[in-house]
């Protein structure tokens, strides 16, 4: 780990005048991610600017809609009664992610902006376009067992990891930030970019702009939803393939539906033509099976991950089939 300065800051605007002018000043979190790169040498800040103190840790009801505050911690918005009543599609995947002493630490906002488990950008001894622009992706030829099969790229195909993210984005929400030039509203489908030709930009945020919170929109039918994630053990693995799904069913028929896929994409993915397919459908098998391969059309797998195209397939119907049944 190389040497850095530390700051506390009490309030927002404060943190945002202290990492903006400094462009390797980083906000400190839970840590959970950051700390873990940079004793693995793969990110080096400067500074380090404490948000800890900020009071940016509350869940409450905001007109119809909920609003957590970015310093939430990952096991308080996991086991918030409003989140399991209204949004159990969050509360499940937060609880499938990391191990409890984690979700004690991690944030909202910082798991929105962890980086990839990719093992070539962990490991420095590789190149790597994320780290090092222009330097190479060792994936495309390696082993990609756990990489992307959508939204990959000739520069990059690592996956995004968060379970939390996957949920946000079959919900609509939306982050809230303050930054060097104001305050802003994300669509969180819009947050995450995919690589291109700049997969060392991982987001829209600018440098020095905070999240503040993520709000979650009036979604009645959020009750009726479930996130499915399957990993090689039982607990603490990230996923090779995850759903979140919410459907509105009236009389046997889908009058809406969300559904988001983790474990598969450069970004947490959206799955929007598969929504298009069980639009005004009977709520059955065939239409999910239908919906399933709308998700992975495009998929492009690679030498070592081929599996994952039935996987998620296959994850997609079981996640479906499951909110499909709820009473």
């Amino acid at each position: 780990m190389q040497p850095f300065s530390y700051k506390k800051a009490g309030q927002a605007e404060n943190a945002v005048a202290l990492v903006t002018p400094d462009a390797q000043a980083s906000y400190l979190a839970g840590g959970t991610s950051l700390i873990d790169l940079m004793k693995l040498n793969v990110q080096n800040p400067r500074e380090l600017v404490d948000i800890n103190p900020l009071p940016l840790s509350k869940i409450e009801m905001q007109g119809n809609g909920v609003r957590i505050g970015a310093m939430a911690s990952n096991s308080e918005v996991a086991y918030n009664p409003i989140i399991q009543e209204r949004y159990p599609v969050l509360a499940e995947a937060l609880l499938s992610g990391a191990s409890p002493q984690l979700r004690n630490m991690a944030s909202v906002g910082g798991n929105l902006l962890q980086r990839t488990r990719c093992y070539y950008f962990r490991d420095t001894a590789f190149p790597c376009n994320k780290r090092v622009p222009g330097s190479g992706c060792p994936a495309i030829e390696g082993y990609n067992r756990i990489h992307a099969i959508l939204g990959g790229s000739d520069r990059c195909i690592a996956t995004h990891p968060s379970d939390m993210a996957v949920a946000l984005v079959a919900l609509d929400a939306v982050v809230q930030t303050r930054g060097p030039r104001g305050e802003r509203s994300i669509p969180l489908v819009d947050f995450h970019l995919l690589p291109g030709e700049t997969p060392e930009r991982e987001t829209v945020l600018e440098h020095g702009e905070l999240i503040v919170a993520v709000d979650l929109p009036a979604l009645n039918f959020a009750r009726r939803s479930h996130y499915l994630k399957v990993r090689d053990r039982a607990s603490y693995a990230f996923a090779m393939t995850s759903v979140a799904a919410a459907l509105d069913i009236q009389n046997g028929i889908i009058r809406s539906a969300r559904i988001a896929l983790g474990g598969v994409g450069t970004k947490p993915w959206r799955a929007l033509e598969a929504e298009k397919v069980l639009l005004n459908k009977p709520a059955n098998q065939a239409t999910f099976q239908a919906a399933a391969l709308a998700a992975i059309a495009g998929a492009k797998p690679q030498k070592y991950n081929g599996f994952k195209v039935e996987l998620a397939k296959r994850t997609i119907v079981k996640a479906l089939a499951t909110v499909g049944g709820m009473a």
